[in-house]
C-alpha cells in the first residue's frame, strides 16, 4: 500500500470526509476496489453527474440542478411567508428530515467569524434582505447555531434587515449554548422553533 501512490492519494482524500480517519478510508478503499462493477464505477459515474448537474443557488444558497430553477426560492407553486435562515447545507437537511418547519430556506454558506479568506458578501446576506423585499416575506427565523460565531452572524443579520420592518424570530428554547443545528436530535430542533423568541419587539 505504501509504495502504491493512487492509493495513498484517496486515503489522504477520503480521509477529509466528516468522521473518517486513514484506517476507514482504507477500509473504503478496499471496498471499492473488491466492487469495481458495483461500487466503484457507479459512484464515478453519480460524482461526475454532480459535479456538472448541481451547484449553489447564487440567491438562496441551497443546492439546485443547473437544468432547472431553484425549486427553494425560485419555484412559487408553493408560496411561503418565512424564510429560515441556516449556515449550511447540512443544517437545512435537518430541519427538513425533522418536518417542523414548512417554508423557504437561506442558506449562508458558513459564519462572519470563520470566514477565513471569504467576504462577508460571501454568506449572501444582501441577497437575503433582497428575497425578503421582493418576496413579499413577514417573518425571517434565525437558525444559526448557538455558538459565538452563529450568534454573531445572527446579530449581523438582525441588523441587516431593520429597514425591511419584516418581523424576525430566532430559536429559542431548547437549543443548548454551542450547539450546531446539524447536531440536534428531532425533538429539540420541535422545541426550539416552537419556543422561537421575537426579535423586534412586536406582539406574535
Amino acid at each position: 500500500m505504501k509504495d502504491l501512490s493512487e492509493i495513498n492519494q484517496l486515503t489522504k482524500l477520503i480521509s477529509k470526509l466528516p468522521g473518517l480517519g486513514s484506517k476507514s478510508a482504507q477500509r473504503i478503499i478496499l471496498k471499492l476496489i473488491n466492487n469495481r462493477e458495483e461500487l466503484m464505477k457507479p459512484m464515478l459515474s453519480s460524482l461526475n453527474d454532480v459535479i456538472k448537474n448541481i451547484s449553489r443557488c447564487k440567491s438562496c444558497g441551497t443546492l439546485k440542478s443547473n437544468l432547472s430553477k431553484c425549486n427553494n426560492c425560485e419555484n412559487f407553486s408553493r408560496k411561503y411567508s418565512t424564510i429560515c435562515v441556516v449556515e449550511n447545507l447540512a443544517d437545512q437537511w435537518s430541519i427538513e428530515n425533522s418536518s417542523v418547519y414548512k417554508g423557504y430556506f437561506h442558506i449562508l454558506g458558513g459564519t462572519i467569524s470563520s470566514l477565513g479568506n471569504q467576504k462577508k458578501e460571501e454568506l449572501l446576506i444582501e441577497s437575503l434582505v433582497e428575497r425578503v423585499t421582493k418576496d413579499n416575506i413577514e417573518e425571517v427565523i434565525l437558525a444559526t447555531s448557538a455558538t459565538v460565531e452563529g450568534q454573531t452572524t445572527a446579530f449581523y443579520i438582525q441588523d441587516s434587515l431593520k429597514k425591511t420592518k419584516v418581523r424576525i424570530t430566532k430559536l429559542a428554547q431548547g437549543l443548548p449554548v454551542g450547539g450546531e443545528i446539524e447536531n440536534l436530535d428531532d425533538g429539540t430542533l420541535i422545541s426550539a422553533f416552537k419556543n422561537r423568541k421575537n426579535l423586534n419587539g412586536q406582539k406574535d
